[in-house]
Order: C-alpha cells, then sequence, then structure tokens
C-alpha cells in the first residue's frame, strides 16, 4: 500500500457540457485519475462561491467549476457569471490562506471527453504537487 497523498478534488459540471464530456470520456475509456468527485449542476452560473470554500474548508483538496464555452450556455449567461464569481473566490481563497491552484474553472463542452480526462489529469497532479489541504482532517 502506497502511502502517496491522493488529493479529493470536487469538479461542480454542468449538466448540459462538462458533465456529457465527463460522460464521453468514460464512454470512450479515456483514464483519469479517480481523485474527482463529479457533482452535477444545471449550469456552473448556479455554483455559489459558499460552495467552492465549504468544500474546501471541509476537506476537499481542490475544486473545479466546468462549464459550457462562452456563447453555448443553455441558461444564455449562466457562465459569464460563473466567470465573475471565479475572481471573487480568488480573493476568498487568499482570505482563508489556501493556495489559488487549489480552484481551477474550466470551460469544457460535451463533445471534449479527452479535454476533460486531461483538465482532471493536471488537477490531480497540481493538487499533488502542493499538498493536503490545511484544512483536511482524516
Amino acid at each position: 500500500m502506497s502511502n502517496e497523498f491522493e488529493p479529493i478534488i470536487i469538479a461542480f459540471c454542468c449538466n448540459w457540457c462538462s458533465y456529457t464530456g465527463a460522460d464521453l470520456a468514460g464512454v470512450s475509456r479515456l483514464q483519469y485519475p479517480p481523485n474527482i468527485r463529479i457533482i452535477r449542476v444545471m449550469c456552473s452560473g448556479m455554483v455559489h462561491p459558499n460552495l467552492v470554500i465549504d468544500a474546501l474548508t471541509k476537506g476537499a483538496d481542490g475544486v473545479l467549476i466546468c462549464g459550457c464555452h462562452h456563447g453555448d450556455c443553455h441558461y444564455l449567461e449562466g457562465n459569464l457569471k460563473a466567470e465573475s464569481r471565479a475572481d471573487a473566490i480568488g480573493l476568498m481563497l487568499e482570505d482563508f490562506g489556501l493556495e489559488p491552484e487549489r480552484f481551477r474553472l474550466e470551460w469544457i463542452s460535451a463533445s471534449e471527453g479527452p479535454k476533460f480526462a486531461q483538465v482532471m489529469q493536471e488537477m490531480t497532479m497540481a493538487i499533488k504537487q502542493i499538498g493536503p489541504s490545511s484544512f483536511r482532517t482524516f
């Protein structure tokens, strides 16, 4: 059994694009680390900054918000709302003494299964380099 740090990463994925991209990665048998816990949301714009901070302060080592590309949002401007909230999340991370690399916003369409797998691999490697969250209790 390896004692290597294995991060827990929460990925909030929009129903219409990113979650479907994750599904495509799965049916295409693309490999990505099992560290990702996907939470399907109707729109990336519905992910309030408090959800991100709660996840990070309750033990998650990293959080991703994945949404539709600009111009493709089923809710017209939900992804733009998510983008503006990302700035607020960055400030909140600083207030909590957390590294900005623990949060990432990414646009992944339903046809981008390979991109989904790549982003999950990149995020997992980035968090492994940073190490466990100071809020992790297990």
